[in-house]
């Protein structure tokens, strides 16, 4: 299923060069994007003028500028002044020329007699491509999908690096991405699960519950009987393919940007610090309006794992225990994807229990809520801190220094002229200043 049936190896490495050729933009976006405070202001800034070197101004030659070649036959220098230049950028070049390669692979299947569910992102609830359609054909369909997630797996290595730098996601960055995941979801074939299905066995389920715990009654209500005895998926999902991909999006934009709001309130209410940024809000719903509000809340469980690592180093270490958790989210969210066919089918059955989702994430937040609120009591009995205080900086020797600088900047005022050693104010960077304030008779 390979594009024009092309050998393997021919896509894999034309993948490669245009990953990486795209990695050498995506630098651009990791080192401009921030420079703005306003959405409209950043993209604006990606059309300035071609990269130069910052020390010595000269724009960087187009054979100097061939993604990871340029940076290794140029030793990691500039070629006028001889800066060093971060290995982070090739790096950058070579990764994303990886994931694209990586990304292909995993979606669509190569070799004859292959299909669609051979694809790694398959899942039989899914989209199924339309037999004879020119634009949405089986083969089309992994193409399309392919391309639709390389968007978001883009703008989650963009977001990762700026959120390393400087713990912020802005909104240039996640904000056109989410423009890609709605209207592309107008396809109504690159969705990974329905917006909403329930298992033909939940009603026989629930009575079983109710005949052996009674006092599962209260969780199961006779009044939602109706609800649990509908079909597996509304009807209206075939019937309105394009409208249904769209639903996919908006719901799971809703969910995904939801669920990090409500842990943000629940954890600011408690702590009394910002448990997680607005960043994260917007980066999560975007991911929802790629993936859908299922994945997307499996991405968000997944994603504490991967920090935790990170967390029990810092403390091990003493090292500051705050990090960014864009990162993680943003590894949550490729764990999901890479990891579909094993990570989907353990958590299907969950999704299958229809409105019954509800009143589990409404405990699920009750939970989370109380779990904090233990936390507090038990740093109480132990006499830590509820609150940390506010940061006030530290008065280093540096800073005296530029204190008394500037209460006495000219060391000649109100006073004869004295000698002494020039390299006094050349260290300080004023011997010029003061050669001409006080200019030798």
């Amino acid at each position: 299923m390979t594009a024009f049936d092309l050998p393997v190896w021919i896509v894999y490495g034309y993948l490669f060069v245009l990953g990486a050729v795209v990695g050498s933009f995506l630098n651009v976006c990791i080192y401009r994007i921030p420079q703005q405070e306003t959405f409209w202001a950043s993209l604006k800034g990606l059309a300035n003028s071609p990269s130069a070197c910052p020390r010595c101004g000269s724009g960087i030659r187009w054979k100097d500028n061939i993604p990871i070649i340029g940076w290794l036959k140029l030793g990691g220098r500039c070629r006028d002044c001889r800066m060093w230049i971060s290995p982070r950028y090739p790096a950058i070049e070579l990764l994303n020329g990886l994931l694209w390669v990586a990304l292909y692979w995993l979606e669509v299947p190569s070799g004859w007699g292959t299909t669609i569910a051979d694809s790694g992102v398959y899942a039989a609830k899914g989209p199924q491509g339309i037999i004879g359609s020119e634009w949405l054909s089986p083969e089309a369909v992994v193409h399309w999908r392919f391309a639709y997630h390389l968007v978001l797996a883009e703008t989650l290595l963009v977001a990762t690096f700026i959120d390393f730098d400087l713990w912020i996601i802005p909104d240039g960055v996640t904000l056109p991405a989410m423009a890609v995941g709605l209207i592309g979801s107008l396809l109504g074939q690159v969705y990974l699960v329905p917006v909403w299905f329930q298992s033909p066995r939940l009603m026989r389920d629930v009575q079983i519950v109710r005949d052996t715990e009674s006092t599962w009654q209260w969780l199961f209500p006779e009044w939602l009987d109706p609800l649990l005895t509908g079909p597996a998926q509304p009807a209206w999902i075939a019937a309105h393919p394009h409208l249904h991909g769209l639903a996919v999006s908006v719901v799971g934009l809703l969910v995904g940007g939801g669920v990090v709001w409500l842990l943000r309130i629940i954890g600011h209410t408690v702590l009394r610090r910002e448990a997680m940024g607005f960043g994260d809000v917007v980066l999560m719903a975007m991911v929802g309006s790629f993936l859908g509000w299922q994945p997307t809340v499996i991405a968000f469980f997944l994603a504490p794992l991967f920090a935790c690592v990170v967390v029990l180093m810092s403390v091990f270490s003493g090292l500051k225990r705050e990090i960014p958790y864009g990162p993680y989210l943003s590894l949550g969210t490729l764990a999901v994807l890479f990891g579909w066919t094993s990570v989907w089918p353990s958590f299907e059955r969950v999704f299958s229990i229809g409105v019954l989702v509800v009143p589990i994430a409404v405990m699920m937040a009750l939970g989370m809520f109380l779990l904090l609120v233990m936390i507090q009591f038990g740093k109480w009995l132990l006499g830590m801190e509820l609150v940390p205080p506010p940061y006030v900086g530290e008065w280093r020797a540096a800073d005296q220094n530029q204190y008394q600088d500037s209460e006495r900047n000219d060391r000649q005022q109100g006073q004869w002229r004295r000698p002494g050693w020039p390299g006094t104010l050349s260290g300080r960077g004023q011997i010029h200043w003061n050669n001409w304030r006080h200019p030798l008779q």
